[in-house]
């Protein structure tokens, strides 16, 4: 069989553990008994990706560890822009770089851990978390999502991406964050794609 590449390009330190997490959790619902290899992802910050010339370098470079079976997911905090004007715009110069090749660019909106915080309730007790959460009326909006993770806490920590991102992502509700976050929804969605070559 031959397996599924999928490189990965992220911002974060954080991600680079989490984000193989939710893919492999999301293959093995899209894509069961599939062979999908996920190399280290890249580390870059999201300045020189969004940068002129920075994308393009860091997509010519993962592109070689894909081989005709897989793609490119790039993968940033949208912060304050808005991902619906970003994304297509880092997706047009992404694939201009490889045409022939499968990418995709998701914007946490506004970061990755609102897709936490979208599926807050799945997470009570969890990682020093306090029972019984809920999720905020609208879980795209708050700026400073880790933030909120801390002040939910009981365990007199502080939420640190390095040590409890990929903790989180392997324990999170992705039904109920795709329901409540539409920018994990359409990763749910890119990542289908890249895995099985249909739409979702």
């Amino acid at each position: 069989m031959t397996p599924t590449t999928i490189a990965m390009v992220v911002e974060g330190q954080g991600e680079v553990a989490a984000l193989p997490v939710l893919v492999r959790r999301m293959a093995a619902e899209l894509a069961p008994g599939s062979w999908v290899d996920l190399p280290r992802p890249y580390r870059v910050n999201r300045g020189t990706l969004v940068g002129a010339g920075g994308l393009e370098t860091v997509v010519a470079a993962v592109a070689e560890q894909v081989g005709p079976a897989g793609g490119v997911l790039i993968m940033i905090d949208a912060d304050d822009d808005c991902p619906a004007e970003l994304g297509p715009r880092l997706l047009g110069r992404a694939r201009a770089v490889c045409p022939g090749l499968a990418v995709s660019v998701v914007l946490a909106n506004r970061e990755f851990e609102a897709w936490f915080l979208a599926a807050a309730p799945s997470l009570s007790g969890e990682r020093g978390l306090a029972q019984g959460l809920e999720c905020p009326v609208d879980v795209e909006k708050p700026r400073h999502c880790k933030g909120w993770l801390s002040a939910h806490r009981t365990d007199g920590r502080s939420y640190k991406p390095v040590s409890d991102q990929a903790a989180l992502a392997a324990l999170v509700n992705l039904r109920m964050a795709r329901k409540y976050s539409p920018s994990f929804d359409k990763f749910w969605r890119d990542v289908g794609h890249l895995l099985t070559g249909e739409e979702q």
